[in-house]
């Protein structure tokens, strides 16, 4: 081989690597924006904070334009729904068991009353406010933000669903701790 073959081929090299290693440099980069704001949140002491400091960083990352946006790997989303599973799933105990015999009727009510509200809202959003009715509704669903936010990506709209769901839960953190205190003084020790 020529000399002029080898620095042809050293080039086309180089030029795969970089192709190759600029979609995992992407992905560090998100995950390292996800992983700082999320432990800085935990100082904030509200439940969730790491979740939602992490949505706040990658997301502001993203929506910067500074970066392209993050291919995951093949695979990534259904580990992550596995593992939120697992997550959920692991804090469901022989006594939440035993609690929910006990309020399966105030469940029922609060789960039906929650989603038919979630879905009056989500039409009502769609049509008053031009919000695609998709995001709509899955972003006024009653549920976590992991949970929605996957369940919106499978329709293509999971960063928009995240974000509703994302204001809806940090306003509901702060919020309604401090509206709790107030309705019940006596429950709390404040006396």
């Amino acid at each position: 081989m020529t000399t002029h073959g080898l620095v042809s081929l050293k080039f086309r090299l180089t030029e795969l690597d970089e192709q190759t290693m600029q979609p995992v440099a992407t992905l560090l980069i998100y995950m390292a924006a996800g992983t700082a704001v999320g432990l800085l949140a935990l100082l904030s002491r509200i439940p969730a904070a790491p979740l939602a400091g992490a949505l706040l960083g990658a997301g502001l990352l993203s929506m910067s334009g500074r970066l392209d946006s993050a291919d995951w790997p093949s695979g990534t989303r259904t580990v992550l729904e596995i593992g939120i599973g697992t997550v959920i799933g692991t804090g469901l105990t022989r006594a939440s068991f035993e609690q929910l015999q006990a309020l399966w009727r105030p469940a029922l009510l609060i789960t039906v009353t929650l989603v038919l509200t979630g879905i009056v809202i989500g039409l009502w959003s769609s049509r008053l406010l031009g919000i695609d009715p998709v995001v709509a509704l899955l972003g006024a669903a009653p549920g976590g933000i992991s949970g929605m936010s996957l369940v919106g990506a499978e329709f293509g709209v999971g960063a928009a669903v995240a974000a509703l769901h994302a204001v809806r839960l940090i306003t509901v953190l702060l919020v309604l701790p401090v509206v709790v205190r107030l309705l019940t003084p006596m429950t709390f020790g404040n006396s």
